[in-house]
């Protein structure tokens, strides 16, 4: 087999691809066992027709199309292996010479992985960023855990305000007409939570249980559904309940209930602590990020379209994830916000850009200065997972093999080995 790359624009090259007469015969034997046992020939057994018959009746040509869907994968890959291209998304295949008896040829058209020219990375500096705790956080942090205590209790007697879980029935018009998605009963919506189109939940403030009012709104002009966008809409609204968090007293007798202290001081005391710990590990994290995006920044490097798209892929997948763990799927979350799933894309493209190039700016400066991860350093990240989960090392190895995940532990190491490195070598290095 030959292979030859050459590079036509940007990350996009050609990768031309000649596989030997005997490779090319040898695919369309395994191309003739596979689709014989499908052919139906008079006097023969079903799977049992010769091959010259075979040949003779639908003509070689019958075996090109599953001999090239064979040979193709595993000519292209052992030709990236050779030319040590990285692919960064799948080939466009054009046949070039596709006949027996002579050496098959296709062309692979195909987006690398970008070059990337370092700029300044030592010597970095992290502009100063109070971390410090003030005796507001602690408050904060004290009336969180008062709210996770609160209990909602129906209001027999008010009127809706703002934070009050209210239950409702709605339906929408739009020129007089009831429009599809727009109804629903017995809905349960936290008022000033921003669930439902602008305007729409601040007309509840006010209303009394049993009061039934009409919500005028106007749809975002980039609302999803195109019949709906820029329209002005009547919503017929009827408030059955509303629930409003009733919260303890912040005291002693509340620290005993919540800790293991006796003093609401003791207890604040500990908020502290741990808020201490936790700006602590802010600040590293924020000294970290920061000394990565201008490492990023310092770099020359001409990103390719498609590996932006895989990772904003990869950062819908995951929040996908988090919207169904609070029981809201992706199609709900774009009716309430008003957004389609392009514009929701549109959202996660920068943060996509800057995470691209900030993977690829750390690989080529671990390259440059050699950074490796021992297989002891492995072995150790996997004892500290084990220890956290409360299982045995080895079952969390057989897991992340399964899952091909031993490797990328081995990645992760040396992306934070890399970025101590950043650390170690700039300005504001201890």
């Amino acid at each position: 087999m030959k292979a030859n790359w050459e590079k036509t624009e940007n990350n996009r090259g050609v990768l031309t691809v000649e596989v030997d007469e005997k490779q090319f015969s040898d695919a369309l034997d395994r191309a003739f066992r596979k689709v014989v046992k499908k052919v139906n020939v008079p006097g023969f057994r079903k799977g049992k027709v010769p091959r010259p018959i075979f040949e003779k009746r639908f003509g070689v040509e019958a075996l090109y199309q599953d001999a090239v869907e064979i040979l193709v994968p595993e000519a292209y890959q052992a030709a990236v292996e050779e030319t040590e291209i990285e692919p960064v998304d799948q080939p466009e295949i054009d046949i070039e010479q596709l006949e027996k008896g002579k050496p098959f040829i296709f062309k692979a058209t195909v987006t690398v992985k970008p070059e990337v020219k370092l700029g300044e990375y030592k010597g970095l500096e992290v502009p100063e960023k109070d971390f410090s705790v003030k005796e507001e956080d602690v408050e904060a942090e004290l009336k969180k855990m008062q709210e996770r205590q609160g209990e909602l209790v129906a209001v027999e007697e008010g009127q809706v305000e703002e934070k009050d879980r209210v239950i409702i029935d709605f339906e929408g018009f739009v020129d007089g007409e009831a429009f599809e998605g727009g109804k629903a009963e017995k809905y349960t919506l936290e008022v000033g939570s921003g669930q439902f189109i602008p305007g729409f939940e601040e007309q509840l403030i006010g209303m009394k249980p049993g009061e039934e009012k009409e919500v005028k709104v106007t749809f975002p002009e980039d609302y999803h559904a195109e019949e709906l966008a820029g329209k002005e809409a009547v919503f017929k609204v009827k408030l059955h309940e509303i629930k409003r968090m009733q919260l303890p007293e912040l005291d002693d007798e509340f620290a005993q209930d919540v800790s293991e202290f006796d003093t609401l001081d003791e207890l604040k005391a500990d908020i502290e602590n741990k808020l201490k710990e936790q700006k602590r590990q802010e600040e590293e994290n924020y000294k970290r990020n920061t000394l990565v995006e201008k490492a990023a920044e310092n770099a020359e490097i001409d990103l390719p379209e498609v590996m932006i798209e895989q990772e904003i892929d990869h950062m819908l997948r995951h929040f996908e994830q988090q919207l169904q763990m609070q029981g809201i799927s992706l199609d709900q979350y774009s009716q309430f916000t008003g957004q389609d799933k392009s514009a929701i894309r549109d959202q996660f493209k920068e943060d996509a850009e800057k995470k691209v190039r900030a993977n690829l700016v750390l690989e080529a400066i671990a390259s440059e200065e050699n950074v490796e991860v021992a297989d002891e350093e492995v072995e150790e990240e996997l004892k500290k997972l084990a220890e956290q989960m409360g299982r045995e090392k080895e079952e969390i190895r057989k897991l992340l093999q399964a899952q091909g995940g031993v490797g990328q532990i081995k990645d992760e190491l040396k992306v934070r080995k890399t970025i101590d490195l950043l650390v170690s070598n700039s300005k504001n290095a201890a």
